[in-house]
This record gives C-alpha cells, structure tokens and sequence, in this order.
C-alpha cells in the first residue's frame, strides 16, 4: 500500500472565514421588478373583467330555452340562466367550504399561539 505524502497544511495557522462575495449590478441589464400585492390585485381584476365579459357574450349567444328538472320540479329555462345559477352555486359551495377551513386553520394557530406563550 503506497504512503501518502503529508499534507502541507499546519493546524497551528488559523484560518479566516471566507466572506461571501457581493455581486454588484451589472451596468446595462435592467431589474425586473418585484411584484406587490397591489399588482396581484389589478391582475386579478382585469382577469376577472374578461371573464365577465365572455359570460356575458356566452349568456347572450345561448338564450334558447332548455328542459331543466331538479328534485322533483321540472320547467323550462333559457339555458344561460340555467348554467349562471348552476355556477352560482359552485360558487357558493366552494366558499363555503373555504370560509370553514380559514376558520379552522385561524382557531388552530391561536391555539398553538396561546400554547407557545405559556
């Protein structure tokens, strides 16, 4: 088995950390911007407006009547209303359903805040 040469280093030299490096800003590349909460909304917002208005062209291109039955009832509808008040109430199930399970994390965090300040 073939020795190895000692190393040259020497345990009684001390080292100083290495520092890290700081990058400056390169000259001539633009930042990009950091988006905020208040671009986030106005994003959502004008999602929100050309969603709007393609139901609102869906609603007007579809006013033909439909067979509609539901527990028992049964009637005639034009079919956009049928679909707006079948998605209203998604809608309503799925906020719903969230506005509990933001309930149910807020009262789990204030109880493991009460807890950690005992």
């Amino acid at each position: 088995m073939p020795v190895q040469p000692a190393s040259h280093s020497s345990p009684l030299r001390t080292r100083e950390p290495a520092l890290p490096r700081s990058r400056e800003p390169r000259v001539g590349v633009p930042r990009r911007g950091s988006g905020t909460r208040t671009s986030a909304a106005w994003l959502g917002v004008c999602v929100g407006v050309l969603v709007l208005i393609g139901l609102v062209v869906f609603m007007l291109q579809n006013t033909g009547p439909v067979a509609v039955s539901f527990l028992g009832m049964s009637g005639t509808a034009p079919l956009a209303l049928a679909l707006l008040i079948a998605g209203v109430g998604v809608g309503v199930v799925v906020l719903t359903s969230a506005a509990l399970r933001i309930g149910q994390l807020r009262r789990h965090a204030s109880a493991d805040a009460a807890g950690a300040r005992r």
